[in-house]
């Protein structure tokens, strides 16, 4: 009886150990998966799109107006949603109030293509300060609008990538030119480029953060005319 005692010991003392052992096996597995799923989410946390392409997202943009309005439309291909311009004389943008931490999101990333552009135009003058295709980067600086900095990265009709000159209108904004159409007309081009940097070089001051993204397609200056589209535009890390 005693021995059998002693048995039944062993066996409830091994059972117990066993299910110790589960336990801590799957506190261990539960533990590893946590973490997993944390750091996916970090992951996923160094991408930040700034635009979704949707029809309940396209009535909630701002529209700011230059002179008329550029005619906005949502198409679709292969790779998913898109924001086609059109303008005639015309200029206005699209945008939105977004935080973006550019101490971990620095990088710009832009999918975009223009079917008509607006060759032989001046950019850098009024008269002819048009693009078929931009996007701003702002940087609240001040109390009012007029305060504020801006990059306005180009796809360009006459220029060459890598160019970049002041506004004619305002030394607060820059034109950087990321793309041409002397070099890609009616092509799809996605193209990067460090904001947190650019913001250093173009204007000499260390910018954390940016306020707001807009697209905008103008021809106001020009009279010509300007088809674009735009497609994905997301913050990343690298």
């Amino acid at each position: 009886m005693l021995i059998l005692g002693c048995l039944k010991c062993v066996q409830i003392l091994f059972f117990n150990k066993y299910q110790i052992y589960k336990i801590s096996m799957k506190k261990i597995f539960l533990t590893i998966l946590f973490a997993s799923l944390m750091f996916s989410s970090t992951i996923l946390a160094e991408k930040v799109n700034i635009f979704d392409f949707t029809e309940k997202e396209f009535k909630t943009l701002q529209v700011k107006k230059v002179k008329g309005e550029t005619t906005w439309s949502l198409g679709s291909n292969e790779n998913g949603n898109f924001i086609k311009a059109e303008a005639q004389g015309k200029g206005s943008g699209l945008g939105k109030n977004v935080k973006i931490d550019l101490s971990k999101t620095p990088f710009i990333n832009i999918t975009w293509k223009v079917e008509k552009d607006l060759s032989g135009i001046v950019e850098n003058s009024k008269k002819g300060h048009d693009y078929a295709a931009r996007v701003f980067v702002i940087k609240k600086t001040g109390s009012t609008p007029l305060s504020n900095r801006a990059i306005n990265y180009v796809f360009s009709s006459n220029n060459d990538i890598g160019e970049n000159w002041p506004s004619p209108y305002t030394k607060k904004s820059i034109d950087y030119v990321l793309s041409s159409t002397k070099d890609n007309l009616n092509t799809w081009v996605t193209v990067k480029t460090n904001v947190k940097e650019n913001f250093m070089k173009l204007h000499g001051i260390e910018v954390l953060d940016i306020s707001g993204v807009a697209i905008m397609t103008d021809t106001d200056n020009s009279k010509l005319k300007a088809i674009s589209y735009y497609q994905n535009i997301y913050f990343s890390e690298k």
